[in-house]
């Protein structure tokens, strides 16, 4: 064809040179880019999903078995008072071995321990008692129900006795300081 023979603004048709067209495979390859980090994307949150409820079944049972835990807990003084030798508290020293194992493996920690300062998030306060040596003023007195960690979260609050000053005993004082030091000024 002559310059003559085409028609006017047909040169223009023609792609400028600043903007390439895109080859073939570039889309396509793009798009498969996107599809694997999607996928990789969704394989990763499933994974994390997955391990939540194995995570949550297994706090389930869990809370399920603590009350057979506690029920055999009780029955540990009685133990004491049998002979070393006795089967049955040989048999019962075995399973507490056991039931501490098991505990262990699956993550699971007590909460409260006699002493410690009270953590109102972990623990439940159902009683005061009047600090002593082993239990200063905001400790942990005496623990009622033990209380459980699981992977960090809780399992179940203990329920304590809290160490505290006693609010009139605390008053008392103060109120007998203030009128001595009136008297001598």
């Amino acid at each position: 064809m002559t310059d003559e023979e085409r028609a006017p603004g047909a040169d223009r048709t023609e792609a400028p040179a600043a903007t390439p067209a895109p080859a073939p495979g570039d889309d396509w390859a793009t798009r498969y880019k996107y599809l694997l980090a999607d996928f990789e994307n969704f394989r990763r949150r499933s994974e994390r999903d997955r391990e939540a409820i194995t995570r949550q079944a297994r706090g389930a049972m869990l809370r399920e078995l603590l009350p057979i835990l506690e029920g055999f807990r009780s029955a540990q003084p009685a133990i004491g008072s049998l002979p070393a030798s006795d089967p049955v508290r040989t048999g019962l020293e075995l399973l507490e071995r056991e039931w501490a194992t098991f505990l262990k493996h699956e993550g699971v920690e007590p909460v409260a321990e006699v002493g410690r300062p009270f953590r109102s998030d972990e623990c439940e306060a159902v009683g005061e008692a009047a600090p002593s040596g082993s239990s200063p003023d905001g400790t942990v007195a005496e623990i009622v129900q033990q209380g459980y960690r699981f992977f960090g979260g809780l399992l179940r609050p203990a329920k304590v006795v809290v160490a505290r000053e006693t609010t009139s005993a605390a008053a008392g004082p103060a109120a007998t300081d203030v009128p001595s030091s009136e008297g001598s000024a």
